[in-house]
């Protein structure tokens, strides 16, 4: 039988299927990888928004990770929602302990759900930042969390480069900071920066297009690639050809446009 690479995703559940664990693992089933899940939130949502939210227990968090890694090792791993300090410090201790080689750990720092619900208590952020973030490979926020990671206002490509060199200095890090809610350009454009390589990556809006789960499909293609065994920028260039793909030819479900990850 053919090898399949492993990819975990470590994220929280949407029960309407656009993103979060559901995402992701339609992802890694596109790009060839299977894909292994640690559930940290259960969420009642469907694409207008997010009713209800009930975390795991840390403890069970961390079993469902160990599960995995004793027989279905990933060669990456990616986050999702993590939503509170006791299940960030449970992960972060699980990586930070590991044995062994250590899979690229792709970190999206979900904190607001595009509908506008809270997926991060704001005491979380410090543990992200102080226990997360300095094991991570890869983090990739999006315009308003890297905003929030350096503390100002981003307004310009040219902002987007000097926060992913501050991201980079601060936790020594790659980071991916992606712009696609910036105003007033024509293409969506997001900076990669690793301390030594910079990458410009753009491609046309899209418009008229729910962009719900965009970032979840974004960084499991980044975690996918890396599986197959990419560097990162490499992983990060096919991943954006990945999610622009999906959004062009995104298929209606119900009265909602969704992600197409087939293509």
């Amino acid at each position: 039988m053919k090898p399949l690479p492993i990819a975990l995703t470590i994220a929280g559940s949407d029960s309407g299927g656009g993103a979060g664990v559901q995402a992701d693992l339609k992802t890694f089933a596109a790009l060839g990888v299977h894909g292994t899940s640690a559930i940290t939130c259960l969420t009642a949502q469907n694409p207008k928004g997010v009713s209800a939210i009930q975390a795991a227990k840390p403890a069970m968090v961390r079993a469902q990770i160990e599960a995995v890694f004793a027989e279905l090792r990933p060669a990456a791993v990616k986050t999702g929602m993590l939503f509170d300090t006791a299940i960030i410090r449970e992960i972060a201790g699980f990586f930070g302990q590991l044995r062994g080689p250590v899979p690229p750990l792709i970190v999206d720092p979900v904190m607001v759900a595009t509908s506008g619900a809270r997926l991060l208590k704001p005491a979380a952020l410090r543990a992200m930042q102080d226990a997360l973030l300095p094991l991570a490979a890869l983090v990739t926020p999006n315009l308003d969390e890297a905003e929030i990671l350096v503390g100002t206002r981003l307004s310009s490509p040219e902002d987007l480069r000097a926060a992913a060199r501050t991201i980079h200095q601060r936790f020594h890090c790659a980071v991916l900071v992606k712009g696609g809610h910036l105003r007033g350009l024509r293409e969506a454009v997001d900076i990669f920066f690793d301390g030594q390589t910079e990458l410009l990556l753009s491609a046309p809006f899209v418009r008229g297009v729910s962009t719900h789960g965009t970032g979840c499909t974004y960084s499991a293609a980044i975690a996918a690639h890396c599986a197959l065994g990419h560097d990162l920028p490499r992983a990060v260039q096919f991943a954006k050809d990945f999610i622009t793909r999906a959004i062009a030819g995104s298929l209606r479900a119900g009265k909602h446009s969704v992600l197409d990850t087939t293509r």
